[in-house]
């Protein structure tokens, strides 16, 4: 008897994971903070979940340390529906852990502990599945992965080894829903000048880029949202989506222009609620919905992310994004 293989994955997303470490007191400094609450973090991590929590067949490439948060991470991921098996054991590095303070509705500052690095960043290029990444329907990265060796030499092997089936054909272009997060966490880089360089080398390989207008302006050089977009698009992508805080969120291809107002919602903590939006433009783009319908629904999953205290288990389930979304979609009507 033999062992079938694995389903084709819907989304196959590599980079950060680990403990998010969250005080259960809001506007209180870690100073005077009394009681804490784990959760499973890091940006992949929570755009897998995400993305697993409305459906689809998500799968992680990371890293943890070998320790028992390491082991917690892989349990809490195949917990909420995430395929643990590409997540490397490290005996090098920690798990790294991620504190945060929370000062509605605008202020959450975050305190990496990843020095002198983290197990995600230790991905050598001989344990990227080429296979894997190549059948996924969906592969997405984060520019966080670029930031040192041998992590950044991995993404390229993994995005080299999506694009070989197009080689192989003969076939111009890039391998299709190919995302990358523009990420950009100034505390993991030496210099802002550092990564530009990095993700203007990684936007050769990508047809869609979302960012905010601060990290298309590292991506770019700039922040005029439809500046940047034309700026990605003249780079080959396919699709630019720029964040535009309360001006909503902005995305464009060669063929159509479509902004979409933000929602409404009482904020707890901001933190995830990117993670949440990325997790529903993955099913989006996945069911080839219409660009509008598929910023509205991101938004409206980043939304209640916000309006909710963790991360990765706050994710958002299709019906409570589909509810959000259409109320705010009849609102926009009755207007």
């Amino acid at each position: 008897m033999t062992n079938s293989p694995p389903p084709q994955l819907d989304v196959l997303a590599i980079g950060r994971c680990g403990v998010d470490v969250y005080p259960l007191q809001v506007g209180v400094g870690l100073e005077d903070v009394q009681s804490f609450g784990k959760f499973l973090g890091g940006s992949a991590a929570n755009v897998a979940v995400a993305a697993a929590r409305l459906g689809n067949r998500a799968a992680l490439i990371s890293g943890v340390g070998d320790d028992p948060f390491g082991r917690y991470v892989r349990n809490e991921l195949a917990r909420l529906g995430v395929d643990n098996r590409f997540v490397a054991t490290d005996d090098r590095y920690p798990t790294p852990v991620t504190f945060c303070e929370i000062f509605p509705p605008d202020n959450f500052p975050l305190y990496f502990y990843r020095k002198p690095s983290a197990p995600d960043l230790q991905i050598l290029p001989e344990q990227i599945d080429a296979d894997a990444v190549r059948g996924a329907r969906l592969y997405w990265s984060t520019v966080t992965g670029l930031c040192e060796e041998p992590s950044r030499s991995a993404h390229f092997t993994a995005w080299q080894a999506r694009d070989e089936h197009l080689r192989e054909e003969n076939a111009p272009g890039r391998a299709p829903l190919t995302v990358l997060d523009l990420d950009y966490r100034p505390m993991f880089w030496e210099s802002p000048a550092a990564a530009t360089k990095q993700v203007q080398r990684a936007l050769q390989h990508v047809t869609v880029a979302v960012g905010n207008r601060e990290e298309c302006e590292i991506a770019v050089g700039e922040t005029n949202p439809h500046r940047a977009a034309e700026a990605l698009l003249d780079l080959g992508v396919e699709l630019a989506i720029v964040k535009q805080g309360p001006r909503g969120v902005l995305g464009k291809t060669r063929h159509s222009s479509v902004t979409v107002p933000p929602n409404e919602v009482d904020v707890v903590n901001g933190l995830g609620a990117g993670d949440a939006f990325g997790g529903s433009l993955i099913h989006g783009l996945l069911h080839n919905w219409p660009l509008e319908k598929t910023l509205r629904y991101a938004n409206a999953a980043g939304a209640i992310v916000a309006s909710r205290l963790e991360c990765s288990t706050a994710m958002p389930t299709a019906a409570e994004v589909a509810a959000l979304a259409e109320q705010t979609a009849v609102e926009a009507v009755n207007v």
